[in-house]
């Protein structure tokens, strides 16, 4: 059985919240190594994550192949409703995203 790490204790001083990055704090990694001699620990490196608009993103994706798709078999009609539905899905994210 393996023994079990003396960790410290969890509050604000030694860990950040989910909403802030949800790691050790250096308080946090020195208070673990004082008492865990010979650790190798580290604070993480991390960055901003850049937030993703999923359904954005797929409902793009989806017309973008319609209208590769369409070139091919040569509906010019067709290619010209898969530009003007993502030039739409466009424009209704900016205006979103500027209120």
């Amino acid at each position: 059985m393996r023994k079990q790490d003396n960790m410290p204790a969890r509050n604000k001083k030694n860990f950040r919240s989910t909403k802030s990055g949800a790691g050790m704090t250096r308080a946090g990694v020195a208070a673990y190594r004082r008492k865990n001699p010979g650790s190798k620990l580290k604070t993480a490196v991390t960055g901003k994550v850049k937030r993703v608009n999923k359904p954005f993103a797929r409902k793009i994706q989806i017309l973008t192949v319609m209208e590769q798709r369409a070139k091919v078999m040569g509906k010019s009609q067709v290619v010209k409703i898969a530009k003007k539905g993502k030039e739409t899905i466009r424009n209704e994210n900016r205006n979103t995203r500027r209120s």
